[in-house]
């Protein structure tokens, strides 16, 4: 007979850190920085961002990203400017990261026509083509069969691209899930998907929802190489995700990589930061592991990051994030006249795949 584990030890084995420590070898002082910076970016426009809602300046859902942020910068600065990312409705912070301006976001969320889905999309449904930024997606798990559609057409056009795909842990027991992951291995997709463990699916706890904890495991069940990241340290997501991105390079093998991390706010603006499903002293006990906070500290300790180098980064931060807003307030609303656009994309008549690059008409070929 199998060996079991109770619902709370089982839960303190899938909280504990997997204890890998990141290094800094191999990274300047300016690189740090970099990330350091890309991270404050992040949770400063997060705060700002609760601000506005709370005063009625945005709308909708609005779910943050705070405490979570050494997921997305880490991984995304694995990949180069040409590779995708697709993502959940958490997104904020992984379309900064993937280039789009604060002032583009924010005047999303604020449903203006500056942003960078036209005001069309709000919090959920940041959107850009430019920066080949796939959207945030409402549904849960929707994004991954697409990450595996992007997949299929990098190797279908013989590109040296990735595509990354986040998604929370919740999603690892929808269909789409287990049906994408298959496909990828078997036609051997260059897509790495990232689950963000923060270990609730809205109020509903990991260990309440699914009979196998350890998500990496399911890469198993596709003949996938999978890997278990801290999602609270911003070098060792950047090494896990380097890692499979190079993979995918290489032969296109997708990987499936587990981010351990926790996010401070609620699951949504309505929902208050502890809930009912969680207490105020477990919320405390996880931000003493703040990924900011401790990326800053080892910087520190290892006399790369003085106080007169953190403080202008973070007022030139602050300063930016408030010119957003400041830019946000001051975009219009969409026109009336443009409700209309960009409902149908531009479609061949002839019925070829899009990504042909073959124009219409017999001539065309």
């Amino acid at each position: 007979m199998a060996k079991t584990e109770s619902g709370a030890s089982a839960r303190a084995r899938a909280r504990t850190p997997n204890g890998r420590e990141s290094r800094l070898d191999g990274y300047d002082r300016a690189q740090l920085h970099v990330l350091l910076r890309e991270m404050l970016v992040g949770r400063r426009f997060e705060e700002k961002t609760a601000e506005a809602y709370a005063i009625g300046k945005i709308g909708g859902f609005c779910h943050l990203y705070i405490g979570q942020e050494a997921v997305a910068i880490g991984a995304i600065s694995a990949l180069r400017a040409e590779d995708y990312v697709i993502t959940a409705y958490r997104e904020h912070v992984q379309a900064l990261a993937k280039g789009i301006t604060p002032r583009a976001v924010m005047a999303e969320l604020y449903g203006r026509a500056d942003g960078c889905s036209h005001g069309r999309g709000g919090s959920m449904h940041l959107y850009s083509a430019e920066h080949n930024f796939l959207g945030g997606w409402g549904i849960v798990g929707g994004q991954i069969p697409l990450a595996t559609g992007v997949g299929w057409a990098i190797k279908y056009r013989g590109q040296d691209r990735v595509c990354i795909c986040f998604m929370g842990e919740a999603a690892v027991n929808q269909g789409a899930f287990h049906e994408s992951l298959n496909m990828a291995a078997l036609w051997k997709l260059p897509v790495v998907f990232i689950v963000e463990n923060n270990w609730f699916g809205m109020g509903t706890a990991w260990d309440r929802a699914s009979a196998l904890l350890d998500i990496a495991k399911k890469g198993g069940s596709y003949e996938m190489p999978s890997a278990v990241a801290d999602g609270m340290d911003v070098l060792e997501m950047r090494a896990v995700v380097g890692d499979a991105v190079n993979r995918a390079r290489a032969d296109g093998t997708p990987t499936l990589i587990e981010a351990k991390c926790y996010r401070y706010m609620g699951h949504s603006m309505s929902d208050p930061v502890s809930g009912v499903y969680r207490t105020k002293e477990e919320v405390e006990s996880h931000k003493t592991r703040d990924p900011i906070r401790a990326f800053i500290e080892q910087l520190r300790e290892a006399g790369l990051l003085t106080e007169d180098e953190l403080q202008p980064m973070d007022e030139a931060v602050r300063a930016e994030v408030d010119d957003a807003v400041a830019f946000a307030e001051a975009s219009p609303e969409p026109s009336p006249d443009t409700l209309y656009d960009h409902v149908y994309v531009d479609t061949n008549v002839n019925g070829r795949l899009f990504f042909d690059a073959r124009g219409r008409g017999p001539a065309a070929g």
